[in-house]
């Protein structure tokens, strides 16, 4: 028998792999986020997540936290097993010795490395495979990292804190603070699970923000500042402390501006890109950003930064936290977008979700799959 179909009990242990894989959500980058169980006689006997790039596999991870429990067991993976050799052997290898006797998997993989040859592998050994095991639930785990191997480009999350009537700060550019403990709290934690934050120059000069996740033993991202004409300071908090990093992008040309210099001088990475009029085009950005391994972007403004994202198609994602607050006329929009005059001008977007956070509401938007992807 080559395949098999999975029912309440297999989906209840697959559960039980993503519970593994959620424990180093956002710090596995390049790689996505597996977990997996080994189940023998109806009990969890091996657990194991992957933990990082170059560290073991999930699959080799519980199958020797299972040790010799593993023979004539299953498998659950939330992902399908690996057949190539890369970083670490492939996984497939690790599961024929241990002895597995059925290999459950949630989420097919879409990296040609490794698409569709790893459950052939296996099944041509002899092992019984079911797919699509809680398939929506393994799919979410992995959404950013779909997008990042199948288009070579991060996924993108636009983050705003605005007013209820659509402002990100006053008229003379204060924004401390809109929303509340809660709200700032949540965004230290979405930060905690990407690998890196981006704003631009104006958001740097106004706000001079540090951008790191202040939760304890969580991971900070690598804080990116979109600067075209090198018009901000290496002083500023966003460049401190170094051992988090931190990368300039500028149009300005590396090694003769003294300005490239200063950034040098104080260790602070600088990639000078061609670009017109001090603006480097964003597909550059992102794609210098694929290179660098990074999969999961949160954008957190300016007001034109944001435009450019929506403008030209690159954001996947958008997390508005609302304050019930109101600033009227004389407030900042958070979004400059030039769009017609008629309501049939106006952008669509995806399906959205609503979640209070503290007094303030969390509005989660998709864009819409429609929408063209470049």
């Amino acid at each position: 028998m080559r395949s098999l179909a999975a029912g309440a009990s297999e989906r209840r242990y697959m559960l039980l792999a993503i519970e593994e894989a959620r424990r180093a959500l956002g710090r596995t980058s390049p790689n996505p986020a597996v977990g997996a169980v080994v189940v023998r006689n109806e009990r969890v006997v091996g657990r194991g997540y992957h933990s990082r790039a170059g560290r073991p596999h999930a699959e080799v991870e519980a199958l020797r936290d299972a040790g010799p429990l593993a023979r004539g067991g299953d498998l659950y993976s939330t992902l399908e097993p690996c057949d190539h050799q890369g970083r670490t052997p492939p996984c497939t290898a690790a599961i024929l010795e241990a002895g597995i006797r059925r290999v459950f998997v949630g989420s097919d993989d879409p990296n040609p490395l490794v698409s569709g040859k790893g459950i052939r592998r296996l099944r041509s050994a002899g092992l019984t495979v079911a797919q699509g095991v809680a398939r929506p639930e393994c799919d979410a785990l992995n959404t950013e990292w779909f997008h990042f191997i199948t288009t070579g480009r991060p996924h993108v999350t636009l983050k705003a804190a605005i007013t209820a009537d659509g402002k990100l700060a006053s008229g003379n550019g204060d924004s401390r603070w809109i929303t509340g403990t809660a709200a700032r709290r949540r965004v230290h934690e979405v930060r905690s699970q990407v690998d890196a934050v981006m704003v631009g120059a104006g958001t740097v000069r106004q706000d001079d923000p540090r951008l790191t996740s202040r939760i304890r033993g969580a991971h900070s991202p690598l804080r990116v500042v979109l600067d075209g004409r090198l018009t901000t300071s290496p002083a500023q908090r966003v460049y401190r402390p170094r051992s988090s990093g931190s990368l300039v992008v500028t149009a300005a040309t590396a090694g003769s501006s003294r300005r490239t210099q200063s950034f040098s001088a104080r260790g602070i990475e600088v990639a000078a890109l061609r670009g017109r009029g001090g603006r480097v085009p964003l597909e550059t950005v992102l794609s210098l950003l694929a290179e660098r391994g990074i999969v999961r972007l949160l954008v957190e403004g300016g007001a034109e930064l944001f435009g450019e994202f929506v403008e030209g198609d690159l954001w996947n994602r958008l997390l508005l936290f609302i304050a019930p607050k109101v600033l009227g006329e004389h407030g900042l929009p958070w979004l400059c977008l030039p769009r017609g005059r008629r309501m049939a001008d106006a952008l669509i977007l995806g399906a959205f979700q609503v979640e209070q956070v503290g007094p303030d509401a969390l509005l989660r938007i998709d864009r819409a799959k429609t929408a063209p992807v470049r």
